[in-house]
């Protein structure tokens, strides 16, 4: 066991926290009273903040879509159901947008800035923004193995839309500078391999077995209490790792077969580019790893596109015969309702997930901040004159929770997406004088 130096303000509870360090890996452990009994009680600010997105395309059915009140009496529609025991950690926001993203045609047109703001070119150069969590993840990226984690459960597309502009722009939430997107990994077992620097032959041990002998030594030293969240932690990341590795040999067995056929996995489609035909296996997997790179301080940044925009993911299993794209142009039948539906399910489960993890007297979800949002209101018309949006988890006390608020009826001025950005930001100790097309921060949040 080994412990960090830095006594920082920001570092000083992390830098009691336990390390685990073996061989290529080293891996922060939750929050242990017994390892900080001798150090000053931690508050909020003494934990790291992050940031994460989940992104949904294509919309979602209007008719569902709402809450009304806060904290224990907030009224949750009938798509955000699955968001009811974390309603007091929520915030459900109505009436932002993004102006720049307005009128210049639909679909990539109407994504590719979504977390900058800045005004997308046509044609074949394509320009764009650095995105909110990428300009977060250069403030704060310096105090973790990964400055961000990039994921998706569906591949990139390339070519132009009918309307002039790149479907890099429908593929890509993340951009780290005007030109570049971030590469989205849609592989499992290349992103948990990513996090724990699994190379050659480590790609063969399990990263529980390379730390597992200071584990057992931190063991004795601890108390029963922490023993048991010590064991809860190890089952939990050796799960993962169990459904990571079956998700490996799919992986493989596609890219071999590939390679005999001189085929590019990304032109395949699932599963026999080893993609899990069942999103719900995927995207539950891509959440968990989000989790344990927050939990374990590998990351204190990540996104995940579960479904693009343009998405050609099939939903079988709510008993959803169109496709997702198809169906959104029917945004406001059950079908769709069910597609979001279960969307906000997965961001539940990975707002649940950060939730149940102690941190002090508070949990990793307290000091997060998680988005969830789509990149238009109403699929049928195209509608992105409001977006859905949701934040969970409080930065550390710094952002009040259990409430939904609306600026339907706020002028555009002050109904612009930048602005939430800059006063998140604001939060993480950035203090920007504009991003994107905003130079003031969003009232009331």
């Amino acid at each position: 066991m080994t412990r960090p130096t830095d006594t920082s303000p920001r570092s000083r509870a992390f830098s009691r926290r336990a390390v685990l360090r073996g061989t290529g890996c080293a891996m922060a452990l939750p929050w242990l009273e017994s390892v900080s009994a001798m150090a000053q009680a931690p508050t909020p600010a003494d934990f790291p903040k992050r940031f994460g997105v989940v992104f949904m395309g294509c919309g979602i059915n209007e008719d569902h879509w709402s809450a009304t009140g806060s904290g224990a009496e907030m009224k949750l529609s009938r798509t955000l159901t699955s968001l009811e025991p974390l309603k007091k950690k929520i915030n459900v926001i109505d009436g932002l947008q993004v102006k720049s993203l307005m009128g210049q045609g639909i679909h990539p047109a109407q994504t590719g800035s979504l977390l900058s703001g800045v005004q997308i070119a046509k044609g074949a150069l394509i320009h764009s923004g650095i995105s909110v969590d990428q300009m977060i993840a250069g403030h704060v990226g310096q105090d973790t193995a990964q400055s961000s984690i990039v994921l998706s459960c569906e591949q990139p597309m390339t070519g132009y839309h009918e309307t002039n502009f790149s479907l890099a722009y429908s593929s890509h939430l993340s951009w780290q500078t005007a030109e570049s997107p971030v590469p989205v990994e849609v592989y499992p077992s290349l992103a948990w391999d990513s996090l724990f620097d699994n190379r050659g032959t480590l790609l063969n041990i399990s990263v529980l077995d390379r730390v597992n002998d200071r584990a057992k030594d931190l063991s004795r030293k601890i108390s029963a209490t922490d023993r048991g969240k010590l064991d809860e932690f190890m089952t939990s990341v050796r799960e993962i790792e169990r459904r990571v590795e079956v998700m490996r040999k799919g992986a493989n067995d596609a890219n071999e077969k590939a390679g005999l056929k001189n085929a590019s996995l990304a032109t395949m489609d699932r599963p026999v580019n080893g993609l899990p035909e069942d999103l719900r296996e995927h995207s539950k997997l891509m959440c968990d790893i989000i989790a344990i790179a927050f939990q374990t301080n590998k990351s204190r940044v990540a996104s995940l596109l579960i479904s693009r925009d343009l998405s050609a993911m099939y939903y079988p299993f709510i008993n959803v015969k169109d496709g997702h794209h198809s169906a959104s142009h029917n945004n406001n039948s059950d079908d769709y309702e069910r597609i979001a539906n279960f969307h906000v399910s997965q961001y539940a489960y990975l707002a649940s997930r950060l939730d149940s993890m102690k941190e002090g007297e508070g949990t990793v979800l307290d000091n997060s901040c998680l988005m969830f949002m789509s990149n238009m209101w109403v699929g049928r018309t195209h509608d992105n004159s409001r977006l859905p949006l949701i934040l969970a988890g409080g930065l550390g006390g710094t952002l009040e929770t259990g409430r939904s608020l609306s600026y339907l009826k706020e002028t555009d001025d002050k109904r612009k997406m930048c602005s939430l950005y800059l006063s998140l930001m604001d939060r993480f100790g950035m203090k920007l004088n504009a991003f994107g097309d905003s130079t003031t921060r969003l009232q009331n949040i």
